[in-house]
């Protein structure tokens, strides 16, 4: 008599999806802790700010295209095409030799982002079942979030070893095996239609999924933090005497690797305004410390308190927002999601570069208006009322 092996929680494409998001998001972020400098070189330091304000803009502003297409044409046709922006751009930073370039490159760089974690956060959606998805998308998001943080980190340690223009060659070598692990996979959009340009054409519906209008206002509000952080934390780790200006970004690493997984799987059991009542107060309270930090110590604790909020609040929002999205519009409600993700971070990197402006003594200022949005987003997840779950 036959016995049937069970089946694995998750198949094994979840996985390799999983480590593609990694080394994407590794691949852009490894060079952000260099960007301050070389674009000081350019004679551009007053436009710190702009480093990742500028590519959050553009990212944001090309969701509406990426959920359309998402939804479309196809899951891997989205990753692919932004996955190219990203191996072209990466190439292309040893070749700039003016502020005007570099902050077009930049603008250019953000349509990377804005496409290939839209048509990811979809396809794990389409493969995992509705009971395991907030613990699917922490594991997801923990790939997603090790890249973003171990990417500065090892851009930091690799600068002090190789050239710039060999860090940006990394970059670049990273995004390509990125697509190369996903050659395999195959389209879970069902009936994908062939690319025309009638696609690129967005009605006002089609920008924003009213159903997820919870998850983009919290979203928006607690990755203002992140923006500042990535605009911020370079130079203040200078200013404490820290060689490897990406070190906060390992100690955040490690305290989020430590609860994403257990968060998500947390948010399937006891909800995800639960959860994130504990996260954005979390959030909060690591912006708080980050503005009294004078050492190392209090610096990369404050990493560490940052990172655990940061691993609560990200899975359980992605879950959220497909919760309360229908299934043929799940394209448009992450990039909905996405597009407060990239705002936040925008508005966040924009407004501390013009409060810091290079001056420490405004660091303070900036990490406790952080910690105000954080507290803004706990008093909505309290008190609000929130529409029922949808999604399939």
């Amino acid at each position: 008599m036959s016995t049937l092996s069970p089946s694995p929680a998750y198949p094994f494409r979840f996985w390799m999806l999983c480590l593609s998001s990694f080394l994407f998001s590794a691949s852009f972020n490894m060079i952000i802790p260099e960007l301050p400098n070389f674009l000081s070189r350019l004679g551009g330091a007053e436009y710190v700010g702009y480093i990742i304000g500028l590519f959050t803009l553009t990212a944001g502003l090309s969701r509406p295209f990426s959920g359309k297409l998402t939804d479309t044409i196809g899951r891997l046709p989205v990753m692919y095409f932004g996955v190219a922006v990203c191996v072209l751009c990466s190439l292309l930073y040893p070749l700039v030799g003016s502020v005007f370039m570099f902050l077009l490159l930049r603008l250019v760089h953000g349509f990377s982002t804005g496409f290939t974690p839209t048509g990811e956060s979809a396809y794990v959606a389409d493969i995992t079942p509705l009971e395991r998805r907030g613990a699917a998308l922490g594991i997801f998001g923990l790939a997603n979030s090790l890249g973003l943080a171990a990417g500065p980190a090892i851009g930091g340690e690799f600068s002090r070893y190789i050239s710039l223009d060999a860090l940006f060659y990394c970059s670049s070598g990273m995004a390509l095996l990125s697509i190369l692990v996903l050659l395999n996979q195959r389209e879970t959009l069902p009936h994908p239609q062939k690319f025309r340009l009638g696609l690129l054409r967005i009605r006002r519906d089609e920008i924003f999924e009213p159903r997820v209008l919870p998850p983009f206002v919290v979203m928006l509000l607690t990755f203002f933090c992140y923006g500042t952080v990535l605009t911020v934390t370079p130079g203040f780790s200078e200013h404490l005497g820290i060689a490897n200006k990406g070190l906060f970004f390992t100690f955040y690493t490690l305290s989020s690797v430590c609860v994403r997984f257990l968060a998500g799987r947390a948010s399937d059991q006891y909800g995800r305004v639960t959860i994130l009542r504990f996260s954005t107060l979390i959030m909060a309270a690591a912006m708080v410390l980050l503005g009294f930090a004078e050492d190392k110590t209090l610096f990369l604790g404050a990493a560490v308190l940052y990172g655990i909020g940061a691993g609560m609040n990200s899975p359980t929002l992605y879950a959220w927002a497909i919760d309360l999205s229908q299934p043929e519009r799940r394209g448009r409600a992450m990039a909905t999601v996405y597009i407060a993700l990239e705002a936040g971070i925008g508005i966040g990197a924009f407004a501390s570069g013009w409060i810091y402006g290079s001056d420490v003594t405004a660091i303070p200022y900036v990490f406790w208006g952080a910690a105000l949005l954080c507290l803004l987003a706990f008093g909505f997840v309290l008190l609000g009322r929130f529409p029922k779950r949808v999604g399939k």
